[in-house]
C-alpha cells in the first residue's frame, strides 16, 4: 500500500490556514485587506473575546453577486491577478486567494454581501470549511465578514492564543496600522459592544496621525519634504532629534500602501539618524515608500508581511538621504526655538573654532578645551550677557554643568559636557573626512583568516579601509595581515574588530562615508576628553560653546544622541508657581 496520500480539501486548507492565520489579528488583516482592495470608503471592526468569539468586518465597498460570493471561498480564487505575469506588478494588498478559504476552514463563517446596484444579496454560511447555507441576503452594498469561534475544530491551534487582552492589543496595533495606511477611508473598532475609536476620513496623513495617537505626538514630528530619488517617492513625518522608542512599536512603513516590516528600511532609518538617536532606541517613523510594483516582490511570505527590493541599495539611498535632509531642514526651527528676546542687544564677537588649535597637534585624539586669551572672569550671580550671533541672555551655570539662559520662550539649559561632545565630534569627524584617518602601526602585525566571501570583499574594498587607517594587506589565499590601525580603535581582538569592520561596511549604504564606521569609538574618545562636570568655564568660554554648538550639523544632541539643550517655558514656569492652572 503506498504510504504517500493526498490531503483532504478539508485539511489542505487547514494546513494552508497555518502559515496565514496565526491569530484572530492574522483575520482582521487578511479582512480588512480585502475591504480596502474592495474600494471601500467606510471599514467597522467589531470583536468579542479579544477576537476569539467573534470577528465581524463590514465595509461599503463594491461587493459581490452569487457567485463571486462561492468562488472567494475556493482555495487560490481571487479577482486581483490572472496570469503568472501579473506577479510581478501587484498593484493590490490581497492577491493569493488563500485567505478567506483559510479562515472559513478554522472558524464558523458567515459572509453577506451585495453590489452597489443589486436589488438583493447573498449570505453564505461555512462550518469548519463546509457551506451549509447558500441564500439571498438583505444588507446594505458592501461586503460583511462573521468569524465566530476561531479554531473550534483546531484545539492545539487554541490553546496557544494569548489573553483576551494581548490579542485585543494585537489586533488594535493591525488596525493602527491600516488606518495610518489609508487615511481617506473611515474606520471605526469596538471591542465588547465598546467602542474604542471611530476615525473619519481625512486627505491628510497629519490628520490620521493626530486623531489615532494625539496632537502631542504630532507636534514633535517632522515632515519628510517630498522626495524622489531613482523613481522612488518617499513622504510621510518622522520624529525629531529626542523622540524615540525602546522598540519598532511606532516605527510605520509601508511599501506601495501595504504594510510591512524590512531589514532594509529599518538599516536605513537607523543611518539616516545616525548619532542623532540613542543607542537602543528606534525613531518614530511614519514613512510611505511608493515605486513601481515592478521593482518591488509581495509574494514573498504567505501573510504578505515581507517584501523583496529588485534594488535594495536605491530604497536604502533613498531613505538615507530623506531622513538627512529631514533633520538638517529641522536645524534652523531648532534655532529659532531657543532665540533670544528682540530688545536684547547682541555682542557681535567673531565665531571661532575652540577645538582646531587642538587638532591641529594631534588630529585624532582631542586632549582639552584651549584657554582663550581673555582675562578670567567669573559669572556674577545676577549678572546677564547676551550670546552672539543668536542674542541668547546667560544667566549663569547651575551645578558646575547646565548653562542657564534666557530666551524669549523662557528658561534654557545646556549640558555643558553634551554640547562639548557634539563640537568636539564634528570638528573630529570632518577633519577626517578631510584629511584621512591617521593610522598607528601595531608591534606585532596580526594575521586573519577569512572566510571566502568575506575575503573577497575585502579584496575589492582594500582602498576604502586604508583610508579608514586600518593597514591591511593580502598574505595568501583568504588570509590577510592586518598591520596599523586608527589610534581610537581597540586592537585587543584584531580579528573580531576587522569582522565588525567588513559588517558595518556591507551594511552601510554607498552613500555614507566609510569613517562612518569609526565614529562609535570617536564618540568615546571625545566623551572622555570633553568638558565635565564641575569643570569650572569661564563667561568666554561658555559663549564660545554656544556658538559653536549652534554651528554644528546636529546642535540639538551629542554623539549619543542625548539632548544638548532643553526647553522650560515660561507657561511650565507659571504652572509650577501656581500662577496659572
Amino acid at each position: 500500500m503506498s504510504r504517500i496520500q493526498l490531503l483532504s480539501d478539508t485539511v489542505a486548507s487547514q494546513v494552508a490556514a497555518g502559515e496565514v492565520i496565526e491569530r484572530p489579528a492574522s483575520v482582521v488583516k487578511e479582512l480588512v485587506e480585502n475591504s480596502i482592495d474592495a474600494q471601500a470608503e467606510k471599514i467597522e471592526v467589531m470583536i468579542r473575546r479579544g477576537g476569539i468569539s467573534l470577528i465581524r468586518v463590514t465595509d461599503d465597498g463594491t461587493g459581490m453577486d452569487r457567485d463571486d460570493a462561492l468562488l472567494c471561498l475556493e482555495r487560490h480564487a481571487t479577482s486581483k491577478i490572472r496570469t503568472a505575469a501579473d506577479l510581478a506588478i501587484v498593484g493590490t494588498l490581497g492577491f493569493r486567494g488563500e485567505a478567506l478559504p483559510s479562515i472559513a476552514s478554522v472558524a464558523r463563517f458567515r459572509l453577506t454581501t451585495r453590489g452597489k446596484e443589486a436589488l438583493a444579496g447573498t449570505e453564505v454560511i461555512v462550518s469548519g470549511g463546509r457551506i451549509e447555507t447558500v441564500r439571498d441576503g438583505g444588507e446594505a452594498p458592501g461586503t460583511q465578514i462573521e468569524v465566530r469561534s476561531l479554531f473550534y475544530n483546531l484545539p492545539a491551534r487554541r490553546k496557544f492564543l494569548r489573553s483576551e487582552n494581548t490579542e485585543t492589543r494585537n489586533i488594535e496595533h493591525q488596525l493602527n496600522l491600516q488606518a495610518i495606511g489609508h487615511p481617506a477611508i473611515a474606520f471605526s473598532f469596538v471591542r465588547d459592544e465598546r467602542l474604542v475609536f471611530q476615525l473619519p476620513a481625512t486627505k491628510a496623513l497629519r490628520e490620521r496621525i493626530r486623531d489615532l495617537l494625539g496632537s502631542e505626538l504630532l507636534a514633535r514630528l517632522l515632515e519628510i519634504e517630498l522626495a524622489v530619488k531613482a523613481k522612488i517617492k518617499l513622504i510621510g513625518f518622522i520624529g525629531q532629534v529626542g523622540v524615540s522608542r525602546a522598540s519598532r512599536a511606532q516605527q510605520f512603513v509601508f511599501v506601495n500602501g501595504r504594510a510591512i516590516e524590512s531589514p532594509v528600511i529599518s538599516a536605513a532609518l537607523k543611518e539616516g539618524y545616525h548619532t542623532a538617536l540613542m543607542k537602543g532606541q528606534f525613531p518614530v517613523t511614519f514613512l510611505f515608500v511608493e515605486l513601481d510594483p515592478a521593482e518591488v516582490d509581495v509574494n514573498v511570505h504567505p501573510a504578505k508581511r515581507e517584501v523583496r527590493f529588485r534594488d535594495p541599495a536605491s530604497v536604502r539611498e533613498a531613505v538615507v538621504a530623506a531622513v538627512r535632509r529631514t533633520l538638517e531642514s529641522d536645524r534652523h526651527s531648532w534655532q529659532e526655538q531657543f532665540r533670544a528676546p528682540s530688545s536684547v542687544d547682541p555682542l557681535l564677537v567673531r565665531p571661532t573654532n575652540p577645538v582646531a588649535p587642538m587638532i591641529d597637534r594631534q588630529p585624532a585624539l582631542p586632549v582639552e578645551l584651549p584657554e582663550p586669551a581673555v582675562t578670567d572672569h567669573r559669572f556674577e550671580p545676577n549678572e546677564r550677557r547676551p550670546v552672539a550671533q543668536h542674542q541668547f541672555k546667560i544667566l549663569g551655570v547651575l551645578n558646575k554643568l547646565y548653562v542657564l539662559m534666557e530666551n524669549a520662550e523662557g528658561l534654557v539649559l545646556v549640558d555643558q559636557h553634551a554640547a562639548h561632545e557634539r563640537i568636539l565630534f564634528e570638528e573630529l569627524r570632518r577633519r577626517m573626512e578631510e584629511q584621512g584617518v591617521p593610522s598607528q602601526r601595531l608591534l606585532l602585525p596580526q594575521v586573519i583568516e577569512l572566510s571566502p566571501r568575506d575575503a573577497e570583499w575585502i579584496e575589492r574594498n582594500l582602498a576604502t579601509l586604508r583610508k579608514m587607517g586600518l593597514g591591511v594587506e593580502e598574505f595568501g589565499r583568504q588570509t590577510f595581515k592586518l598591520e596599523s590601525l586608527p589610534p581610537f580603535l581597540s586592537s585587543a581582538d584584531p580579528t573580531r574588530l576587522l569582522q565588525d569592520v567588513i559588517d558595518s561596511l556591507k551594511s552601510a549604504s554607498n552613500s555614507s562615508s566609510p569613517l562612518r564606521l569609526g565614529e562609535e569609538m570617536i564618540a568615546k574618545t571625545v566623551c572622555r576628553h570633553a568638558v565635565k562636570a564641575n569643570d569650572p568655564l569661564r563667561h568666554p568660554e561658555v559663549e564660545k560653546l554656544i556658538r559653536d554648538l549652534f554651528d554644528c550639523e546636529l546642535p540639538y544632541c551629542c554623539p549619543h544622541g542625548r539632548p544638548t539643550m532643553i526647553q522650560i517655558s515660561l507657561g511650565e514656569l507659571e504652572k509650577k508657581f501656581g500662577r496659572k492652572v
